[in-house]
């Protein structure tokens, strides 16, 4: 397990309403977000940490957001190049609002669907029979999800693929193992608990 990092809370960086992309082909892009209860895009300097783990660059991989609300994530991991993106959000006018972005920035590489978070884990992607090299997962703090969406991760991400968490607090190597889960990287950032997981080796028996 890689050692815990930890961040300050980020500085306004956007004025409120706004998300702004930090990387690649649309860096400095600020995009509107709707007034959500409980919507809380990923801060610049949590997405800028985020990237530097997984590489600044994702040239080939795709990618899931499950729980995308104001893309900043997915949109994210667009401009750096991913082949493909897929946000699922299940509140449609955040829904109009992510496809208004994608057509704003001639995003050909995403894809939005408006559904359930969890159903999305749990269906088989045709497109990704492997599962997704990169799987974000920023569910509601409030709505009990943690547990359900990282049992249902586990079946949605590639063997060697990565799958970024944000939770209401801080998640141990142990609970996490329990889950089938591996801690690579954490940092705490204001609120949010930011965690990049890869999935435990299988056990061999006896």
């Amino acid at each position: 397990m890689a050692q815990a990092g930890s961040a300050k809370p980020a500085a306004a960086s956007a004025t409120p309403g706004q998300v702004r992309i930090i990387g690649g082909q649309w860096k400095r892009s600020r995009l509107p977000v709707a007034a959500r209860p409980g919507l809380r895009p990923t801060p610049d300097r949590v997405r800028e940490t985020l990237f530097n783990w997984l590489g600044q660059d994702l040239h080939g991989r795709h990618c899931l957001d499950a729980f995308a609300g104001s893309g900043a994530l997915g949109l994210e991991a667009a401009s750096r190049h991913a082949a493909q993106v897929l946000l699922v959000e299940r509140d449609s006018g955040l829904c109009r609002q992510l496809q208004a972005h994608a057509q704003r920035l001639q995003a050909g590489n995403v894809r939005i669907q408006c559904g359930d978070g969890l159903a999305a884990l749990r269906a088989p992607c045709a497109q990704q029979p492997q599962g997704w090299d990169v799987v974000f997962l920023d569910p509601p703090y409030a709505a009990g999800l943690d547990e359900p969406a990282l049992k249902l991760a586990r079946r949605a991400l590639a063997p060697e693929g990565w799958l970024y968490w944000e939770s209401g607090r801080e998640w141990g190597q142990a609970e996490l193992a329990a889950l089938g889960w591996q801690r690579r990287h954490y940092l705490r950032a204001g609120q949010v608990h930011a965690h990049l997981l890869a999935l435990a080796p299988a056990q061999e028996g006896p």
